[in-house]
């Protein structure tokens, strides 16, 4: 049986949930670090109540 590691996450920006606007800064924020180059996703974090822009995700 093979294992596979989970492929470490890189934190580049949290925004709180509370936001008036929620996700959006953070989708906003992602979509401009994915024209740079930068393969970015939106998580949410619910531990910390937080929207997280993090590099090193995969898409299932």
């Amino acid at each position: 049986m093979a294992t596979t590691a989970p492929q470490a996450r890189t934190v580049l920006e949290r925004f709180p949930a509370g936001d008036p606007r929620g996700s959006w800064p953070a989708d906003e924020y992602a979509a401009a670090q994915r024209d740079q180059g930068t393969d970015a996703q939106v998580v949410m974090d619910l531990g910390s109540d937080q929207f997280l822009v993090v590099t090193g995700t995969t898409t299932r």
